[in-house]
């Protein structure tokens, strides 16, 4: 405040989201948000959705007469896991779009045979220009590892997770009939399901003839004595060791793996005859905080949420 009118009456802060760390750039800047009339010296700023990765914030002091100059600007970065499905690690079964994966019966193969066809009407005379055209979906053009084929019918997310806590969801189509969610280090084979191998933890669903819930790993089972929620709320502790599945909507716990992670993880989605929507770039919710500091506390109930290998 101006040193002749120093009395502070309130603050106002102002943040914005920005991809930039460091200080603040005049270009592709987006607009300054404003909170008016901070009486105290805290503020606490909640309902975000962490979608960026950086947001600055300033602040002035105010009274009824004059404000201040703002504070130079302080950068923070979110701390939020933002990832969208590996479409290059996607079986061909699958259709990949972002945060969204669908069973796709055909495979691919509608798209390769329209490719072929053009290759046909190429061949006499001049050679079509679009006889080098490839489907987005091509293992031709799969990233560092291979597509998942066979009966997996699984996808992974984009970004490796090597150390925090960690949220996201998810939720199915209704008419989904068999889909899985969870964990799974990057060397998963090919051929792997989610759950049935030493290297991934899931909770997976079976809506196929009868109604099946289990948390899976290790080609083990454990089954869940509770409704499936409309959409599953996956916290990770990469330090901790420990994976956790909850009712998004109520937080209610649904399982808990606690086992030591030896390798970056990555999210894992396995789906047949529907459709997995996924929300990512999601602060830790204050009520799953609370049931890990109760869970992580309780040497009973906690016992019996253990690593089904155990």
């Amino acid at each position: 405040m101006p040193e002749e009118d120093n009395k502070i009456d309130h603050f106002v802060l102002e943040y914005r989201k920005t991809n930039f760390d460091g200080l603040p750039r005049v270009k592709d800047e987006t607009c300054w948000e404003l909170i008016d009339y901070i009486k105290g010296t805290e503020y606490t700023l909640s309902g975000l959705k962490f979608d960026s990765k950086y947001m600055n914030f300033r602040v002035r002091a105010c009274n009824k007469a004059v404000a201040g100059e703002y504070s130079d600007p302080v950068t923070l970065e979110t701390k939020a896991l933002v990832f969208n499905l590996d479409n290059t690690s996607s079986h061909l079964n699958l259709k990949v779009e972002d945060s969204y994966v669908e069973w796709d019966p055909t495979g691919g193969k509608g798209q390769e045979n329209k490719i072929k066809g053009k290759e046909n009407k190429g061949r006499s005379g001049t050679p079509s220009p679009k006889r080098t055209s490839v489907s987005s979906r091509s293992p031709s053009i799969r990233g560092s590892r291979d597509r998942f084929t066979g009966e997996s019918y699984t996808v992974l997310g984009d970004t490796a997770i090597e150390s925090g806590q960690h949220y996201w969801e998810v939720r199915a189509q209704k008419d989904c009939k068999s889909y899985s969610v969870g964990v799974a280090y990057k060397n998963l084979g090919k051929f792997d399901q989610l759950g049935k191998t030493n290297t991934s933890w899931c909770i997976h669903v079976n809506n196929w003839l009868q109604t099946t819930f289990a948390a899976k790993h290790n080609n083990k089972a454990k089954a869940l004595d509770m409704t499936v929620p409309d959409r599953i709320g996956v916290y990770c502790d990469f330090d901790g060791g420990q994976l956790s599945f909850y009712n998004a909507s109520s937080k209610q716990l649904l399982y808990t793996f606690k086992t030591k992670f030896i390798q970056p993880l990555l999210p894992g989605f396995m789906v047949w005859c529907g459709g997995l929507a996924l929300s990512s770039g999601l602060q830790v919710p204050s009520a799953v905080k609370m049931l890990q500091k109760s869970e992580n506390g309780l040497s009973g109930s906690a016992s019996s949420l253990t690593n089904v290998t155990q």
